[in-house]
C-alpha cells in the first residue's frame, strides 16, 4: 500500500497563498492512475480539486482553476498544490489521493482554514 503524507495546511487571511506537499512512498508515480488532491468541508461530501496523471495531463475543479496549480516531482515522489487567492469556502482539510486498482490511498488530510 501506498502511504502519503500531506503537509502545509494553516490558517491564512483571504487572499493569501498556501503550498501543500504529498510525499508518496511504497510505489511509483507511473504505476498510479493519477495523483490528485481532494478536499472536504463540514457537513459537505469529499470533492476532487486538482490531479495529474502519468502522462501529465492535469484537471482541475472549475471553483479552484486560475488560482490552484498541482505540480510533481517524481525524483523527490511529491505531488504540490499551490493555493493562491484563498477564499474562505476553501476552507476544508485537503486530502491527497494516489488511485491506483483497486482501491487506490489516501492521505490522513491537512487543515486548511482562510479567515475573512
Amino acid at each position: 500500500q501506498v502511504q502519503l503524507v500531506e503537509s502545509g495546511g494553516g490558517l491564512v487571511q483571504a487572499g493569501g497563498s498556501l503550498r501543500l506537499s504529498c510525499v508518496a512512498s511504497g510505489r511509483t508515480f507511473s504505476s498510479m492512475s493519477y495523483m490528485g488532491w481532494f478536499r472536504q468541508a463540514r457537513g459537505k461530501e469529499r470533492e476532487m480539486v486538482a490531479t495529474i496523471n502519468t502522462r501529465g495531463a492535469i484537471n482541475y475543479a472549475d471553483s479552484v482553476r486560475g488560482r490552484f496549480t498541482i505540480s510533481r516531482d517524481n525524483t523527490k515522489n511529491t505531488v504540490y498544490l499551490q493555493m493562491n487567492s484563498l477564499k474562505p469556502e476553501d476552507t476544508a482539510v485537503y486530502y491527497c489521493r494516489a488511485a491506483y486498482f483497486p482501491t487506490g490511498s489516501w492521505g490522513q488530510g491537512t487543515q486548511v482554514t482562510v479567515s475573512s
